[in-house]
């Protein structure tokens, strides 16, 4: 199993534009043997303690394999809407990690 993890940091006022975004990629991530575990948006009471910028939103999500997960971001339908994620999001951190 391959866990991602993406901070996802959004241009202010595009939060629309993103969810867009989501609607179309969050339905793919299963095609390709992935499951979408969390997505999280925390608002300020969640945070104890911070050093770096708060995210908009936490995703975690599982693929069988890292193929998989490669397969995803090459998902033609996805490519179509990549225009709306670049859009809405100001940056984003993608941690790649395994079970242990």
């Amino acid at each position: 199993m391959l866990y991602i993890t993406q901070l996802i940091y959004i241009v202010p006022g595009q939060e629309d534009v993103f969810d867009q975004f989501e609607a179309v990629a969050i339905p793919i991530i299963a095609k390709y043997n992935g499951r979408l575990l969390f997505r999280v948006r925390p608002d300020d009471d969640a945070y104890i303690e911070y050093s770096t910028d708060k995210p908009y939103e936490i995703h975690l999500v599982e693929f069988d394999s890292q193929q998989d997960f490669e397969n995803f971001k090459l998902d033609e339908e996805r490519k179509r809407f990549l225009h709306l994620k670049e859009k809405s999001i100001r940056a984003s951190i993608l941690i790649q990690g395994t079970k242990l």
